[in-house]
């Protein structure tokens, strides 16, 4: 594997919090089904996308310099 991406980006990752979360959340009486956490996981890698891309945008709106070589 040669590229990398961020943490909130990985699907391995949503899905070991997710994970962790509904094994949690079953100590407290409340279940979350395998199909359940599977589109929290989704959702979740979709929500860090669009994030993580307006970040992104804002972060060039605001910036006070420009992109180029020195």
């Amino acid at each position: 594997m040669e590229e990398y991406k961020t943490l909130l980006a990985s699907k391995t990752i949503w899905g070991g919090i997710i994970a962790l979360a509904a094994g949690i959340a079953g100590l407290f009486g409340y279940s979350v089904h395998p199909a359940d956490q599977a589109t929290i996981v989704e959702v979740g890698t979709a929500l860090a996308s669009a994030v993580g891309g307006g970040l992104a945008v804002v972060g060039r709106i605001k910036a006070t310099k420009k992109i180029g070589k020195q």
